[in-house]
């Protein structure tokens, strides 16, 4: 790959960059020192990696406040899990309440199975801000058949926070799935205080941790989500049916057992630095490209433009110009890495008004410093004077 002079990464809501040291160095030693199948062998290779999976899941519940590991069900990405709790719960009938911010994923599955007939959606729509309209949500809630409610914690397009507590608190008897692929690991979680049913969440973003790992967290283990796929699970094999316990029952087949000591160790890395702190940066940083961008003439930025009520992903259109040749310029005259398009939300740009063609998304994490958000916001200038 050419060397790039002085490459700025603004893209963190899509996959964080770079992965810590930590990181890096956990997958490798899974590559190389437990390279068997966990559970499925009764050879030291094989103990090894069994241990290094349950010491990740149990990472995984410490960092969230879950006391039960085993209601930690690992998935490839926090679609899989979305997917699984989304199949899992729903059946013939059932009445499903989200927003019109949902990310496709959320979208996706809903609309099949709207779709196919079997369940009844009614989406409720955000304010332009992207923020959730919880009396709306309230409303659209029928005691009798709703079974699922679904948001997410923060958007992928805007940053606009929800929330949970108050959506918590209008639920009623249906289940509550949070979709915290913007949240986790960038804002303070703890699930012991919050009356979420399910709670999906993807590695690497804010976790740090590397592509291809995320998970399913059911609240108290007795949610009946049904698996997603059956197969080998190196227990009870001398049934075909597939077990009933957790986890073994929504997790089937070889897991990534690298990736997952992986991203236990970018879990680490969050806690020493404290996710507090991270949070107090990302305000900080998105305050300061939001304090520039809307001195700008002909930059419209779209969402809440409050550090308070938003994760570090800020959108932006120029007038004049299409979000890709934005993106365009700020590659490959500046070396400044962003997203542009519709991000996979199409209903959430309908939203906030800027679909069709979308935005150019400016995404931070915790490694952005003071000096690439000046970089990012000089760039914008000379490309609004050009």
């Amino acid at each position: 790959m050419p060397a790039r002079r002085n490459l700025i990464y603004m893209d963190h809501a899509a996959t964080s960059f770079p992965r810590p040291r930590e990181v890096i160095d956990a997958v490798a030693e899974g590559l190389r020192e437990f390279s068997a199948n966990p559970g499925r062998s009764g050879h030291f290779l094989s103990l090894e990696a069994s241990r290094a999976v349950f010491e990740a899941r149990e990472t995984v519940a410490h960092f969230f406040k879950i006391s039960d590991s085993r209601q930690v069900i690992f998935t490839k990405n926090v679609t899989e899990a979305l997917n699984l709790a989304i199949y899992g719960i729903l059946e013939q009938g059932d009445h499903v309440v989200t927003t019109s911010m949902e990310h496709n994923s959320v979208m996706r599955p809903l609309r099949d199975l709207e779709a196919r007939g079997i369940i009844q959606l009614t989406v409720v729509p955000s304010s332009r801000e992207g923020a959730a309209d919880i009396s709306g949500l309230a409303k659209a809630i029928r005691l009798e058949q709703t079974k699922l409610l679904v948001v997410n914690h923060a958007s992928n397009v805007v940053g606009t926070v929800v929330d949970l507590k108050a959506i918590s608190e209008i639920k009623g008897p249906a289940y509550l799935l949070v979709d915290a692929a913007q949240s986790a690991g960038c804002m303070p979680i703890d699930l012991s205080r919050l009356d979420v049913d399910l709670f999906a969440f993807t590695g690497h973003k804010a976790l740090r941790g590397p592509q291809g790992t995320g998970g399913l967290i059911l609240k108290t283990g007795k949610e009946p989500v049904k698996p997603l796929m059956r197969g080998g699970t190196g227990s009870h094999s001398e049934f075909e049916a597939q077990p009933e316990f957790l986890p073994d029952r929504l997790e089937s087949g070889t897991p990534n057992v690298p990736n997952f000591m992986g991203l236990a160790a970018g879990i680490r890395v969050l806690e020493a630095a404290g996710v507090d702190q991270i949070r107090a940066h990302e305000k900080e940083m998105t305050g300061r490209l939001l304090e520039g961008l809307l001195r700008m003439d002909r930059v419209r930025v779209y969402g809440p433009k409050d550090p308070e009520r938003q994760t570090a992903v800020v959108s932006i259109n120029v007038d004049g110009m299409s979000p890709s040749e934005v993106g365009f310029q700020l590659d490959r005259n500046f070396d400044i890495c962003v997203r542009t398009g519709l991000h996979c939300a199409p209903s959430a740009h309908r939203t906030i008004g800027s679909f069709p063609r979308g935005s150019v998304r400016i995404s931070m994490g915790m490694t952005t410093t003071v000096n690439e958000v000046e970089e990012v916001l000089g760039a914008l200038k000379w490309l609004v004077s050009h």
